[in-house]
């Protein structure tokens, strides 16, 4: 008899997450590694935030909170939303999550019965298609391309509503392409969904803040306010605060998905961490003057890779729009055989090649569902990313 039940045997485990934990393995055997597989910020979290959470230690904030965020948190948020995006939230709109995981699921599991579908974009961030499988739904791919800058058009996600549609998930800035959706891109979506008010709407604002050159972020609630009502507008504190690992996630939505998604939490995780609450009040209500210049690191970095990769044998990468990832397609190493003899037959035995050959850890296209792919997170410094980059360009120098 099998230990695992139907539904942990219907997803698979975080392939960004199996890459990076590869790396640090064979860097602990001694292997010369260097990891590009997880999404994290190399940047400290900032000393105010630091002292914020040492404040509420000493001050006996170690206790239980109301389950899904205390009212601190939520007033921030609030102030957030009206004051960056133009969205009007109370505080019974909000709710806080152990992370921006938690909030999707929370919300899916609240709303989705078996046989509910949720149109997945495809490149896609790897937990969002499981999440909808553990919580009973059916994930729906809605492949885009680097010819549509890895956008969905309002003809492709016309074409993926059905009846059964409940959710439609978006992500601007993406992981893992990095691509961004503009005002326009987004109207085009906005004028389909409200043709269907049967549809909710998830948009994944978690990388809001990295956005480069002249691009404007908008939100889609904030592009139609006709949609405000059946909307879900997540983000969080950990991309733009330099904060993965205190695990705070937020979103703004109608009162009684909120009220669902508390009942959920009451029975699963209960309260984010109090001290990393008190944190992220800091975070939102503190400075914000460092998060340009955070994101000007990022477009340097981002031009660096995409510069190196495209003089890659093999590599075509495109120019992406935010976040700190590029997604290159490496459909012309595909048949050609690797420097260990090896025919590279998919874009994950190109990673599995890389990372032997020249101890490089990216994460294989497949695992976002859109292949032949890869992506690289360039959230480490120029003197890495040149390192790495350098022994990509060597391996596909020697791919014959």
């Amino acid at each position: 008899m099998s230990l695992e039940s139907a539904a942990l045997a219907r997803v698979k485990p975080s392939a960004t997450l199996a890459a990076d934990a590869k790396a640090r393995e064979l860097k602990a055997q001694g292997r010369n590694v260097i990891s590009l597989a997880a999404g994290e910020p190399d940047f400290d979290t900032p000393e105010n935030i630091k002292e914020a959470a040492i404040k509420a230690i000493r001050e006996g904030k170690t206790k239980y909170t109301n389950v899904d965020g205390i009212p601190e948190l939520k007033e921030a948020i609030c102030a957030k939303f009206q004051r960056e995006n133009g969205l009007t939230y109370k505080p019974s709109q909000i709710n806080v999550s152990p992370g921006g995981k938690p909030v999707i699921w929370n919300a899916f599991l609240a709303t989705l019965n078996p046989g509910d579908e949720v149109i997945v974009p495809t490149p896609y961030w790897v937990s969002y298609w499981d999440i909808v499988l553990l919580a009973g739904g059916r994930p729906v791919a809605a492949p885009t391309s680097a010819d549509t800058g890895f956008k969905l058009t309002g003809k492709d996600l016309a074409s993926k509503i059905t009846p059964k549609t409940r959710w439609v998930i978006l992500n601007s800035p993406s992981n893992p392409s990095g691509a961004a959706y503009t005002k326009a891109e987004l109207r085009e979506l906005a004028d389909v969904l409200l043709q269907h008010p049967h549809v909710w709407i998830l948009t994944d604002d978690m990388y809001e803040h990295l956005v480069f050159g002249d691009f404007e972020f908008f939100t889609i609630a904030q592009v139609e306010p006709k949609l405000y009502e059946r909307t879900l507008t997540m983000n969080g504190v950990s991309k733009a605060y330099a904060m993965t690992g205190w695990r705070i996630g937020y979103a703004g939505g109608p009162e009684p998905l909120i009220k669902a998604m508390a009942k959920v939490m009451s029975q699963t995780t209960s309260n984010p961490s109090s001290i990393s609450q008190w944190a992220a009040v800091e975070a939102l209500n503190g400075p914000q003057d460092f998060i340009k210049p955070n994101a000007k690191l990022f477009e340097q970095r981002r031009d660096l890779v995409v510069s190196m990769l495209n003089q890659a044998n093999g590599i075509r990468c495109p120019t992406p729009e935010g976040a700190f990832y590029v997604y290159p397609s490496v459909e012309g190493l595909i048949g050609k055989t690797a420097p260990s003899g090896k025919v590279i037959g998919n874009d994950q035995d190109f990673a599995v090649e890389l990372l032997e050959s020249e101890g490089v850890s990216v994460v294989f296209g497949a695992a976002f569902g859109l292949s032949p792919h890869f992506r690289i997170s360039y959230a480490t410094s120029n003197a890495v990313l040149e390192d790495a980059c350098s022994r990509i360009q060597r391996f596909c120098a020697n791919v014959k």
